[in-house]
């Protein structure tokens, strides 16, 4: 009898150190499992590059439109202020005589060949006026060089980096630079650049701060 008690209290006392073992082996678990998961949450640079690129993509790009056919002037249409005589000084329009309240405007053999060119043109038509519009894309958002990540907190960073214009055909001619915009008077200039799309688009990078949080497995935008 005295012996079995003796070999009971052996096998109690050697079951609590393999318990405490296996506690410990279940917390290092645990907080190892749990810092995988935080660290799940830091924004790494190339997820903070994919996540700007589709951020600036849904900006869309720099646009310009015009009128061709029978274009009335309006307070938002002018067929005679300097986008269109600048599409015409580079030969890509025709600008008719005023017939009444309309102008005749035309799209030359080269503007056919020179928009279609160009990705993303757009075209609706006004049966009633006779009238076409174009939206054109001139430049796009590119990001240059590689984004500074600070984390701030748990699942939320701020993203900085800089980004320059990338203009297409349309907008090297209406690069604010350029020899095109650069012949018409200080005005004009100034109206192109205010109303009509000009930019210095080779000029210095652009300066931005976003700021992201993870909700579930994704990142996405927040407004602070």
């Amino acid at each position: 009898m005295f012996e079995q008690e003796v070999e009971m209290e052996q096998r109690q006392s050697s079951v609590v150190p393999l318990l405490l073992i296996v506690a410990m082996i279940l917390t290092i678990v645990g907080v190892a499992g749990y810092y995988l998961n935080e660290n799940r949450k830091v924004l790494s640079k190339a997820d903070a590059s994919n996540l700007i690129t589709v951020a600036l993509n849904e900006t869309g790009p720099a646009t310009i439109h015009f009128q061709v056919g029978q274009v009335i002037a309006s307070v938002q249409e002018k067929p005679h202020d300097a986008n269109y005589r600048l599409l015409a000084k580079a030969g890509l329009l025709t600008i008719g005589k005023d017939q009444g309240r309309t102008t005749p405007v035309a799209l030359t053999a080269k503007g056919r060949s020179f928009f279609a060119e160009i990705p993303g043109v757009a075209q609706a038509k006004d049966e009633k006026d006779r009238s076409i519009t174009y939206t054109v894309p001139i430049a796009e958002r590119k990001v240059v060089g590689a984004p500074k990540v600070t984390m701030k907190g748990i699942g939320r960073a701020t993203v900085e980096f800089a980004w320059v214009w990338e203009p297409n055909k349309m907008g090297e001619l209406l690069d604010a630079s350029g020899p095109l915009v650069k012949s018409f008077n200080t005005w004009d200039r100034a109206t192109l650049i205010d109303k009509y799309g000009a930019r210095f688009f080779h000029g210095e990078t652009t300066k931005v701060a976003m700021s992201f949080a993870k909700e579930g497995n994704a990142w996405h935008q927040v407004t602070e």
